[in-house]
């Protein structure tokens, strides 16, 4: 019995640390993950590194220009919405100046057109907000990540995109209770 407890203890340690093991600073093609069911308030912090012109968005269907890194001001903020706990925000960043036009997201690299990841997410920018740096060149550019600079409220980078799994910790704790059940039932045999 004393083993299947120290399983169960193990296992549930395991549900509640491991999620945090996600959470690292800075992140080259980091994902942008939400940390409780709520709104989330993005902040403009930097435009200041590109000299194309960028339009930043959130890649979900109705929600237009969150910010311009040529006309928005260092302070402007937006309320993106009310989302749930572990959704991941893609953010699309549109480079639309000349002939360069195309599009470059948060997350891995698969997601760019160049195989290169194009976004820095760090959750050590504050206590209280995880930033995103923007690279805008295709092929990697100056690599200065200041072409588009923000910020983000109730979020968190993580180096891997979530998998959408509806109760993995609950999953792990049902495990857990069921090695402890299989472990009395065959110590009182």
């Amino acid at each position: 019995m004393k083993s299947s407890f120290r399983s169960f203890c193990l296992i549930a340690a395991l549900a509640v640390v491991a999620p945090l093991a996600s959470f690292a600073s800075p992140i080259l093609g980091g994902s942008v993950v939400v940390n409780t069911d709520g709104d989330v308030i993005a902040t403009f912090l930097d435009g200041a590194g590109a000299s194309y012109n960028n339009d930043l968005f959130l890649d979900v269907s109705g929600v237009g220009v969150v910010f311009n890194n040529h006309t928005s001001l260092i302070g402007d903020s937006v309320n993106l919405g009310f989302f749930s706990a572990g959704t991941e925000l893609i953010f699309r960043l549109h480079v639309n100046t000349g002939s360069s036009i195309y599009d470059l997201y948060t997350g891995p690299d698969y997601r760019n057109p160049d195989g290169i990841a194009h976004a820095i997410v760090d959750d050590a920018f504050s206590a209280t907000a995880t930033s995103v740096a923007f690279e805008d060149v295709l092929g990697g550019g100056d690599r200065n990540f200041r072409d588009m600079v923000f910020s983000f409220t109730n979020v968190h980078g993580t180096d891997t995109p979530p998998v959408p799994e509806a109760g993995s910790s609950a999953l792990l704790l049902g495990l857990g209770l069921a090695s402890l059940w299989l472990g009395r039932r065959r110590s009182a045999a």
